[in-house]
């Protein structure tokens, strides 16, 4: 079973949780770390001989255009995770339109192949912005990994299929790949566990982590899409001042234990491109979503 290892690469002062305390306009005086980072990114995979997918950040693609061609020669799959780091619902569909294809172009123009996977920030792909879909389907992509089958403050959309399928809408039709989620019973509701990655991957055990990619894997014979971000293997990164309480646990919560947890998960399963893992997925007759 092939799972799809995914990274998100922007820095510590693009986060939404931040997003309040440093202004858009300040960002270039911020110490920046996503460099440094995302090289260590690439040798912690060659450890393991891994491939992953990196949604690029079109701000840092501009400020870092080596970093985006080492990822490219080092053998890994290029995508969008747009330019500027903004909720999609939150700037509407003009600014949406115009942000893709300025990321898209550079990418391409960078790596010197199709960019063909998107990925939003904070996975702001709702049911307020199902609209995306058409513009990213208009702007040439053909997968998507945005949904997250949970409730959450930010994102999420609890209702959601788990596994990857086919969304098809007045443009065309996309492929979409969801973050993994484990269904639980808790007081005898069922409750999607996030188990993909990020913030989850730092505050849950990875014992239970690795428990549940597995099951998946073995169980509901499905593929997983793991992901974090170059920051969250920095436990030395500057500290933002002023942010809310639980942006910075959010942010801050377990950074000196993502590296260790990180190579537990490439020893136990196997992991790949999202572009080669879905190619898999749909040989095996992935399932289909109506459009909505």
């Amino acid at each position: 079973m092939r799972n799809a290892l995914t990274i998100d690469v922007e820095d510590y002062f693009h986060v939404t949780a931040f997003e309040k305390c440093i202004a858009r306009e300040s960002w270039k005086t911020c110490t920046p770390r996503v460099e440094e980072n995302t090289r260590a990114t690439l040798d912690l995979l060659d450890e393991f001989s891994l491939k992953g997918t990196f949604f690029v950040l079109g701000w840092v693609a501009e400020c870092f255009p080596k970093l985006v061609r080492e990822i490219c020669d080092r053998g890994h799959e290029l995508a969008c995770h747009g330019y500027g780091h903004q909720l999609i619902y939150a700037i509407g569909p003009d600014s949406f339109r115009e942000d893709i294809r300025k990321s898209k172009t550079l990418l391409e123009d960078l790596g010197g192949r199709a960019v063909l996977g998107y990925r939003a920030p904070s996975y702001s792909i709702t049911s307020k912005s199902m609209w995306a879909l058409d513009i990213l389907i208009e702007a040439g992509f053909t997968y998507d990994s945005s949904i997250f089958p949970v409730h959450h403050d930010i994102y999420g959309m609890p209702d959601a299929p788990r596994f990857p399928h086919t969304i098809h809408r007045d443009r065309g039709s996309i492929q979409e790949f969801p973050l993994t989620t484990l269904p639980i019973k808790v007081l005898g509701k069922e409750f999607r566990l996030p188990v993909a990655g990020g913030g989850y991957l730092r505050l849950l055990p990875v014992a239970l982590l690795k428990h549940a990619l597995i099951k998946i894997n073995r169980q509901e014979k499905q593929p997983v899409v793991l992901y974090f971000h170059p920051w969250e293997i920095d436990p030395d990164q500057p500290k933002v001042p002023g942010a809310p309480l639980k942006s910075r646990f959010r942010h801050y919560v377990n950074l000196h234990k993502t590296r260790d947890k990180l190579r537990t998960l490439f020893a136990a399963l196997p992991f790949g491109t999202m572009a080669r893992c879905l190619e898999h997925a749909t040989g095996q007759g992935g399932s289909e979503q109506p459009q909505s």
